[in-house]
């Protein structure tokens, strides 16, 4: 499996950095079946994050149309909007509205064989653009009411997997989405091998679409 984790201006490094170490341990556990890179819509740059003391660098343009896992992050800053060009979340998530990004998203959720994962901010960054309208995701808990504004449904889970859209909550769960994502593809074993080289016990609700639908009380 190759991983495209997707870079922007202003995006929460630990969004990235979280999950992606999880899947890069994976590879090495099952002797490199699993290639990962940092990729963003303009091609190789260096990206400031939203915390000012890290940048990363892309090595490539976000290719939609290769399988695999596109790793989408949220953004990191002030959780209030103050005005319309501040470094607050909303705003850095708007920003990266108004470049390549949300078209190359758009065709990777329409692609075969392509699965999207988001992390915290990322599903909304999803919503806002209009590509999830009727999908079940997460994010942090702050922004269920702005997903469901924008025509998602938000589940309150810590991994909501929805096919081809998996999602986590809010940072820290990029931990918790990493290994899932490993379960989903090589097994358990595979997952809590690389749980225990992180010391890192996972938790919370994993969500999938099936099974019965409950009777509401």
């Amino acid at each position: 499996m190759h991983v495209q984790a997707v870079l922007f201006d202003g995006f929460d490094p630990l969004d990235v950095l979280g999950p992606l170490e999880t899947l890069y341990a994976g590879g090495l556990a099952v002797g490199g079946g699993l290639t990962v890179e940092l990729v963003s819509a303009e091609g190789p740059r260096a990206i400031p994050s939203g915390l000012a003391a890290v940048t990363l660098t892309a090595t490539a343009k976000l290719d939609p149309e290769r399988a695999g896992l596109v790793l989408l992050p949220g953004a990191a800053g002030p959780t209030e909007q103050g005005h319309a060009d501040d470094d607050s979340i909303p705003s850095r998530l708007q920003r990266a509205l108004s470049t390549e990004l949300p078209a190359l998203m758009g065709a990777a959720l329409a692609a075969p064989g392509v699965t999207v994962a988001t992390v915290c901010g990322g599903s909304l960054l999803l919503a806002m653009a209009g590509l999830i309208k009727g999908r079940a995701t997460t994010g942090h808990h702050l922004t269920y009411e702005a997903l469901q504004a924008q025509g998602a449904r938000p589940v309150a889970a810590r991994v909501v997997d929805d096919g081809d859209l998996v999602s986590g909550g809010g940072v820290t769960s990029g931990l918790d989405l990493g290994q899932y994502l490993l379960e989903r593809e090589f097994g358990p074993r595979v997952a809590h091998a690389v749980g225990e080289l992180f010391a890192h016990e996972r938790r919370g609700v994993v969500w999938r679409d099936a099974g019965v639908l409950p009777v509401a009380s």
